[in-house]
């Protein structure tokens, strides 16, 4: 199998993983579009703020016998602010829409969260088959590997193409999460949660519980194998007949 370690969490990392999914892709843009809008906010408050320290100093004005009134620029900050939340609005909802679309699955993979580990299982393939999925220990660790993320069994899935995960818990609340395929969902007891993804690029891509679950909760990383159609096919009759 493969050995790159194409998205894990960089010491001292600065800023988004690189997006692996469509989804991802629209989430970084979104908040590339909307840090850009809250700069000009910023700026222009501040400026504003500035201005009103400078003229209205009480050195200045020892008598607040004076009261400014400015009908027009009140009507402008109470319209402006709910324009543009209305322009911040459209793009929003398309990208909350598209996070919950689910295209006709070509995989389906269920996750079962545990304390403190997880289980996935292929059931739509042949007879189907399942494993668990424990975090590598730091004395276990290879060169190169990397700690507090690696898996002994990862997930694998086949590039461009739809996956479907179904996420469910055995125990107690847990969160499955992969910041570079833009997904993040609860596993919640008793109840199935879907989400979906398609994969752009081949790599390994690493993710974490994102629910408080437990005294392990920091020890049940996400270890995710993206791999060409041939390999994936190949994988699956390994993994099916053992």
């Amino acid at each position: 199998m493969m050995s790159i370690y194409a998205d894990g969490i960089r010491s001292l990392q600065y800023g988004l993983q690189d997006p692996a999914s469509p989804v991802q892709e629209g989430i970084i843009n979104f908040h590339h579009d909307l840090m850009a809008l809250l700069v000009f906010v910023v700026v222009f408050v501040g400026v504003m703020l500035g201005r009103i320290l400078h003229y209205f100093d009480s050195s200045k004005n020892t008598k607040a016998n004076n009261v400014v009134h400015g009908t027009v620029i009140e009507i402008v900050w109470t319209i402006v602010p709910a324009l543009v939340l209305m322009v911040i609005a459209v793009p929003s909802f398309t990208l909350l829409y598209a996070v919950d679309e689910v295209v006709e699955p070509s995989v389906t993979v269920k996750v079962i969260g545990h304390q403190w580990y997880w289980s996935y299982e292929y059931s739509d393939i042949g007879e189907g088959f399942e494993y668990d999925s424990y975090m590598v220990t730091e004395e276990d660790l290879n060169e190169g590997e990397l700690r507090l993320l690696e898996v002994d069994n990862r997930v694998v899935l086949p590039v461009e193409t739809h996956v479907r995960f179904i996420v469910t818990s055995a125990d107690v609340l847990h969160s499955f999460a992969v910041p570079a395929f833009g997904i993040k969902i609860d596993a919640c007891p008793g109840r199935l949660n879907e989400v979906s993804t398609y994969v752009k690029r081949p790599g390994v891509f690493y993710g974490q519980c994102s629910e408080l679950c437990g005294i392990n909760h920091g020890f049940m990383p996400i270890g995710i194998e993206v791999v060409g159609m041939e390999e994936y096919l190949r994988w699956v009759e390994e993994n099916g007949e053992a």
